[in-house]
């Protein structure tokens, strides 16, 4: 069965107060995992054990580049204690990727923390906003990206809302990336119009053509995100993964 996480920075407001007990109502909502969306304090041991009595898994950590270039040594050993077999990188500041220089600079940089990881059995990963679609020299930038860092030390988490915002599809850069598209962030949209986040499945989404590709590519982990919510937030992470569950029998 297709492993389910959530990205809990879904429940922003809870995780800042009591990231434990977020945790552990995720978890009986049916939830597989969670992606972290930082630790708030809590130890990395008590996070693993955390997750083994709710019954479930990491599914990732969002970690900025700020910690990733000053203190990966550090980074890599709380994942490894936590048992997180992903380290991601949530997006970049302009300057970064401003130039075609900045991306292959950035690229470079982005070689030598994947490289690391690997060396550690972790695997290393971009989450992608719609900024990544502006072009530099007349490429995307996550295509520069992806281009110039070697496959193992870098894959792509895409964000499926934010590929959609830009108005392209999703499904066309899972082709373009294979099996370096290993987590998808499933996030919907109202319409192409009003370009608000809603619960999945009650927007246009294409998400049994991306679900069915996404088996083909043999992804990981299909992480739900939602950043806004018309009513109770557990009730629409319940339904959204209801839905979810539905499309990957």
């Amino acid at each position: 069965m297709e492993k389910i996480g959530l990205q809990l920075y879904s429940l922003r407001m809870d995780t800042a107060k009591d990231l434990l007990g977020t945790m552990r109502k995720v978890a009986e909502i049916g939830y597989d995992g969670v992606e972290f969306a930082g630790y708030f304090g809590v130890p990395a041991k008590e996070l693993k054990t955390a997750l083994d009595d709710f019954g479930m898994k990491p599914a990732g950590s969002h970690i900025g580049i700020d910690q990733l270039t000053s203190r990966l040594d550090a980074v890599i050993d709380f994942s490894l204690e936590l048992g997180e077999p992903y380290i991601i990188c949530p997006g970049l500041p302009h300057e970064m990727t401003d130039s075609m220089e900045a991306c292959l600079n950035t690229a470079e940089l982005f070689n030598r923390i994947g490289e690391k990881c690997n060396a550690n059995g972790l695997q290393f990963y971009y989450h992608n906003h719609y900024h990544e679609f502006e072009k530099r020299n007349g490429e995307f930038i996550l295509d520069i990206l992806m281009a110039n860092t070697e496959e193992d030390n870098l894959h792509a988490e895409l964000d499926t809302y934010w590929v959609e915002y830009a108005g392209l599809k999703s499904v066309d850069f899972m082709k373009k990336y294979g099996n370096r598209c290993s987590i998808l962030h499933i996030k919907d949209m109202l319409d192409h119009t009003n370009k608000n986040c809603v619960t999945i499945g009650q927007g246009v989404l294409d998400f049994k053509e991306i679900t069915a590709l996404g088996k083909e590519l043999g992804v990981r982990w299909y992480t739900v995100e939602q950043e806004e919510f018309a009513g109770n937030p557990y009730e629409d992470l319940e339904q959204g993964l209801k839905y979810l569950r539905g499309i990957l029998k």
